[in-house]
C-alpha cells in the first residue's frame, strides 16, 4: 500500500502538539461582531482541541496513521 500524504487544507488549520493532541481554530469570528456579545467574542478567539470522536478521521487525513 502507498504512503498516505496529508490533507494540505487541514494541515493550514489545525495544529498537532507535543503530546499529540490536535488543536483547531473556533468558527464563526469571520465577520458580525457587532451583534456579538464581549464574552462571546473573546471565547471565540480560544483555540479548541478536536473532539475524540472525530480523532481517527483527522490523523488519517493528517497521515499520522
Amino acid at each position: 500500500m502507498p504512503k498516505l500524504k496529508p490533507h494540505k487544507g487541514l494541515l493550514k488549520r489545525v495544529k498537532v502538539t507535543a503530546t499529540g493532541k490536535i488543536t483547531r481554530h473556533q468558527a464563526f469570528k469571520g465577520h458580525l461582531m457587532a451583534s456579538k456579545t464581549s464574552k462571546r467574542r473573546r471565547r471565540l478567539g480560544r483555540t479548541m482541541k478536536i473532539d475524540k470522536t472525530n480523532m481517527k478521521v483527522i490523523r488519517r487525513m493528517l497521515a499520522m496513521e
